[in-house]
């Protein structure tokens, strides 16, 4: 909106200093979260202030009264911010509200104006009391006049010289009489005009002219004491100057600042993380001009991922020709010079970029008839410069490498080159066709990796996604034939190319298709893995669990039996006092007793062998299933320790034993989430367990909380509502019944709740909102505009 907003933007420059980089996209990213959530921030009033404050520095300089109104909207709009910042907490807006600091408001200007000039524009008449004086008798000489030229006219018309319907006519702010020309001299005065039959003149009579001259001496005085009021207002303004220039470079700022927000909304940009590991990372990156171009023809762009590391810092990309190899390259270029500009980038906001010193590129035909510069020549002075100054705080970029001379000698050329680039230690970007730069980066001992664009060979259509680690096929034959070109011609083509050649390309081809059918297989076989973990468990458990229940069973008929048994024993017992009283003899008695000893061991005896055979055939298959994981696992453990850690895998920390899953992993440190708390380690202080051992450990270390609900808590919850109108309540009452309602929402687990507060001057609203953002994980917002706006606060819980 201000000229000097656009200054600075002409003005801000390439960035490699990191803290003044991470200073600029706080700053952005801060007034981003503003122009979208605060409706309280100023969205107008931004003038630019500097271009009339620094003439008044000079003494005897005056303010125009055009200028004095921007002073107003100026001393207002800072006045609007600074109050914005100061109602808000210091941890909201951080880096915002730092830049505030050395402003000052500047109450006693604002009330000076406030005197001097109406909400119009123009100066008041009470400006001053000569003012006021004057003002009131040009106003009493133009009724004069306005009455005057009435009554003129009456008496012309009551003498015959002027039209019965005739009325006065004001021409450039003169009343002027219509009489017959006839008549012309019966009125004194000056002729203005004549009608365009010539049958009447426009007189201004001599009355009047004096009146007039009156007025005019008297607009000569209003504007010699508005001059007056001016430049005294301009003599008590002038120590002010140096405070109302910082203010109004702080405005300027404000709305760079929007700007900057504004363009990363219409881009949907995030805040990226700057890397410090030497890895460049982008996620789901977008670029911003072809997404908005794809937008108009109805088309979604496809983002693009792109990984650098200190071990693979040079990716080249190879493919089919319009399969976007450019943009991939493009589009990390310009986002890497957005954010070393301080602008938000349309990718993830997980992305790291690296802080570069400089970026050389060469894209595009440079040649040059007046420099007898052709297409290669071009290329080679490219090159020339790039590697005068190429180190590893350089990005490189160039597209379609070593093209535009004869294939061989270019290829070794760019291959030469690359080589130099990549032992330099420089980052790049590179997009090429020739197949011995792909071996190139495909050799173990470089710092380069391959990249495909990847093509739909069915359909013959590029996919534009970039797989990083495969070489690309140029699919030149393919598209030969989607072209219709005559299949002789493509064959012949095919045969000249050299077996070789096509047996590349084609071994290209099935490098990519078995890389993807390997991908699906492993995936396939982690899921079946995981599966058959997940069965094992769950038999192992089911065993144990059948082990149990027998041995509640067995326990319970052993019980059984050796009741029925003494139950027999007792009979037996009485059976031998019968015999005794029947006088039997003493050895038939004695072998009675025996046989029923005999019986009871045996039973006894039978029982320890059913419970041995039932509890070895159950620890068998439990040990049979133990077995089958040994064997197992020590294969899985061996290849996955000789693996390095991966985002999502589960781990134990050695020196505390707790477990927890890693969420960013890079060559000297991994980030690791336990519990809900994010820790550094250095890999080597990590070992990789299963999710089996994850959960148990999680269950013993992270043991749910046991709740219990109080019936009183589920009627509550039942009368509970969901909206409370605090309007016509003082602020303390209010505050109390939103303190309670406030806890009774939390404590009976609500989703939201509204607050009616009304309008009013919105001293309600806003105490009620900033208490509200005091309390942990609650988001305050108004209604819709349509539902009552600011007038109702919307509680999310």
């Amino acid at each position: 909106m201000t000229e000097y907003a656009a200054g600075r933007v002409a003005s801000e420059e390439f960035s490699t200093d990191a803290q003044e980089i991470s200073r600029r996209l706080a700053l952005t990213d801060e007034m981003r979260l503003i122009v979208m959530f605060e409706e309280n921030f100023p969205s107008t009033g931004y003038i630019d202030g500097i271009p009339f404050l620094e003439p008044l520095q000079r003494e005897g300089s005056s303010i125009d009264v055009l200028s004095l109104g921007k002073l107003k909207t100026l001393t207002d709009t800072t006045r609007r911010i600074l109050h914005f910042f100061a109602s808000i907490k210091d941890s909201v807006y951080p880096k915002l509200k730092q830049m505030t600091a050395p402003i000052k408001s500047f109450p006693e200007i604002q009330r000076r104006i406030e005197s001097i000039m109406d909400k119009y524009g123009d100066i008041k008449d009470s400006a001053s009391q000569a003012l006021f004086d004057i003002r009131r008798d040009i106003r009493s000489k133009e009724a004069a006049i306005s009455k005057r030229s009435q009554a003129i006219l009456r008496d012309a018309q009551q003498a015959g010289i002027a039209a019965p319907d005739a009325s006065i006519n004001i021409r450039d702010g003169k009343f002027l009489i219509p009489v017959n020309s006839s008549a012309k001299r019966s009125l004194p005065g000056f002729v203005h005009d004549v009608s365009s039959s010539g049958k009447t003149t426009f007189i201004e009579p001599n009355e009047i002219v004096e009146l007039e001259n009156d007025i005019a001496e008297l607009r000569f005085q209003e504007v010699r004491e508005i001059q007056k009021i001016l430049f005294e207002f301009s003599e008590f303004l002038r120590p002010y100057i140096p405070d109302l220039l910082e203010g109004a470079r702080f405005v300027g700022e404000m709305d760079f600042l929007m700007a900057k927000a504004q363009t990363a909304l219409d881009f949907i940009a995030g805040m990226p993380v700057i890397s410090t590991d030497g890895s460049l990372s982008l996620r789901k990156a977008r670029h911003p001009l072809l997404e908005k171009a794809l937008k108009r023809e109805g088309r979604e762009i496809v983002p693009l991922t792109i990984n650098l590391t200190d071990s693979k810092r040079i990716l080249l990309i190879s493919g089919p020709n319009a399969g976007g190899k450019s943009v991939c390259l493009k589009t990390c270029g310009l986002l890497q010079y957005m954010f070393q500009w301080g602008m938000l980038i349309p990718t993830s906001e997980s992305s790291e970029l690296m802080v570069f010193d400089r970026i050389a590129v060469s894209i595009g035909d440079d040649q040059n008839l007046e420099n007898d510069l052709s297409t290669y020549s071009s290329f080679l002075s490219d090159m020339r410069q790039m590697l005068s100054c190429a180190d590893s705080r350089t990005l490189v970029l160039i597209d379609e490498f070593g093209s535009g001379t004869e294939p061989a000698a270019g290829g070794a050329i760019a291959e030469a080159i690359l080589s130099e680039i990549d032992s330099r230690g420089v980052y790049g970007v590179i997009t090429t066709h020739y197949t011995n730069l792909k071996l190139y980066a495909s050799g173990a001992q470089t710092h380069v990796t391959n990249g495909a664009m990847l093509y739909d060979s069915a359909k013959i259509a590029p996919m534009f996604k970039l797989e990083i680690g495969l070489p690309g096929n140029s699919f030149a034959f393919e598209l030969a034939r989607k072209m219709k070109l005559p299949e002789a011609i493509v064959k012949d083509a095919e045969a000249r190319a050299g077996e070789e050649f096509v047996g590349i390309e084609r071994n290209l081809r099935k490098i990519a298709r078995n890389r993807r059918v390997l991908d699906e297989k492993i995936q396939k076989i982690k899921h079946t893995d995981k599966h058959l973990e997940g069965l094992t468990e769950k038999y192992q458990k089911e065993l144990e669990d059948i082990k149990e229940q027998r041995k509640t069973i067995l326990d319970a008929a052993r019980k059984e039996a050796e009741d029925i048994v003494k139950g027999a024993g007792k009979q037996v017992e009485k059976t031998i006092r019968d015999i005794k009283l029947a006088q039997a003899a003493k050895e038939e008695t004695k072998a009675a007793r025996a046989e029923l000893q005999g019986f009871l061991g045996a039973l006894e005896q039978r029982k320890t062998k059913e419970k041995k055979t039932h509890d070895e055939y159950i620890d068998r298959k439990i040990a049979q299933l133990q077995k089958r994981n040994a064997k197992t696992r020590p294969a899985q453990e061996k290849e996955q320790k000789s693996e390095p850690l991966k985002v999502g895998e589960k781990v134990r920390i050695k020196d505390s034993g707790m477990v927890g899953e890693v969420a960013r992993i890079s060559a000297k440190s991994a980030t690791v989430i336990v519990g809900n708390i994010s820790s550094t380690l250095a890999p080597s202080k990590l070992e990789r367990i299963s999710s089996n051992e994850f959960r148990e450990t999680s269950r013993k270390v992270f043991k749910a909380v046991e709740q219990k609900q109080d019936s009183a808590i589920s009627e509550r919850k039942l009368n509970f509502s969901p909206e409370l109108d605090v309007r016509g309540e003082r602020l303390s009452d209010a505050l109390d019944i939103v303190v309670r309602y406030i806890d009774d929402a939390i404590m009976l687990n609500m989703g939201s709740v509204r607050i009616i507060h009304g309008k009013g001057t919105g001293v309600l609203r806003e105490e009620i909102q900033k208490y509200l953002r005091t309390i942990p994980g609650l988001s305050v917002r108004d209604e819709d505009i349509r539902n009552g706006g600011t007038g109702v606060t919307i509680v999310e819980l």
